[in-house]
């Protein structure tokens, strides 16, 4: 993987993966530039690179098939013109789907993506057409873990992909091998609440955080949660800021990605910072 502009290399001239990186801020991409473009597909991904973002957030389940597809909800409903569960539809069937249909970046009075052939891509076609971006992957639920590794080994992807999940049973197939892991839900609940707090670095199973802003009325990405994470050796990226002050002050607090719908105005807070 060749180094992007602003990444960093170690002695041996390996490239840093930004989301690792303790000492980065990287401007992480939520669904792409979803703010702006149609969530998880290829025209917000392209547009969130555009605009400075460093890395790509995405979700991924499968298809009836067994084909991993780029898609947050377990229905096609909310983002597409068609309906029905993904886990009941072949693949092929799911990318007849108008993926910009719903898209209105003003409330519903209008819809720029609808009928422009925008669909739902497979992981591995985004793989393929952005084959020097990091990504964070959600896997959605643990039927598609097995299509992911797959992808991930096929397209010698695995150093730039971080795998994270709510669900840590939809991780375990990543536990070995070259696989870089996020915290599960479970993961983030123990080092809040401070049963991690003796744990030695380098002992836990992952390699970074990804939380919210706030869960249940909670504050999560608090000093202490940051301090005791960086003590583990684990970078803390939080979802979903859209805000650049917001931001600037969740930086200046220790946490290192920000995960935007607007990775454009986040970029521009990043560079402002220094």
């Amino acid at each position: 993987m060749s180094p992007q502009p602003g990444w960093k290399t170690d002695p041996g001239g390996n490239v840093i993966n930004p989301l690792l990186d303790l000492a980065a801020r990287p401007v992480i991409g939520h669904r792409g530039a979803s703010g702006e473009a149609p969530e998880n597909t290829l025209p917000a991904f392209e547009l969130a690179l555009a605009q400075g973002a460093h890395a790509l957030e995405l979700d991924v389940r499968v298809s009836a098939d067994g084909v991993p597809l780029v898609l947050h909800d377990p229905a096609l409903d909310r983002t597409t013109d068609r309906s029905g569960l993904l886990a009941t539809i072949p693949a092929a069937a799911a990318r007849e789907a108008d993926a910009g249909a719903r898209f209105s970046p003003d409330g519903g009075a209008t819809y720029p993506w609808r009928g422009r052939g925008v669909r739902i891509p497979t992981l591995a076609e985004v793989l393929d057409r952005f084959p020097e971006a990091p990504f964070l992957i959600e896997v959605k639920e643990a039927a598609a873990q097995h299509a992911v590794r797959a992808a991930l080994l096929q397209h010698q992807a695995t150093a730039r992909c971080v795998v994270a999940s709510e669900h840590a049973a939809a991780l375990e197939v990543f536990q070995s091998g070259p696989f870089l892991v996020g915290a599960s839900g479970a993961d983030i609940k123990r080092l809040y609440f401070g049963t991690l707090f003796a744990v030695a670095p380098g002992t836990v199973p992952y390699r970074l955080l990804s939380v919210p802003v706030r869960h249940r009325g909670l504050p999560v990405p608090t000093r202490r949660f940051v301090r005791v994470a960086r003590r583990l050796g684990c970078p803390v990226h939080v979802w979903t800021v859209n805000q650049a002050g917001l931001a600037r002050r969740l930086w200046q607090r220790g946490v290192c990605g920000i995960i935007t719908n607007f990775p454009g105005a986040i970029a521009r807070e990043a560079k402002a910072l220094g």
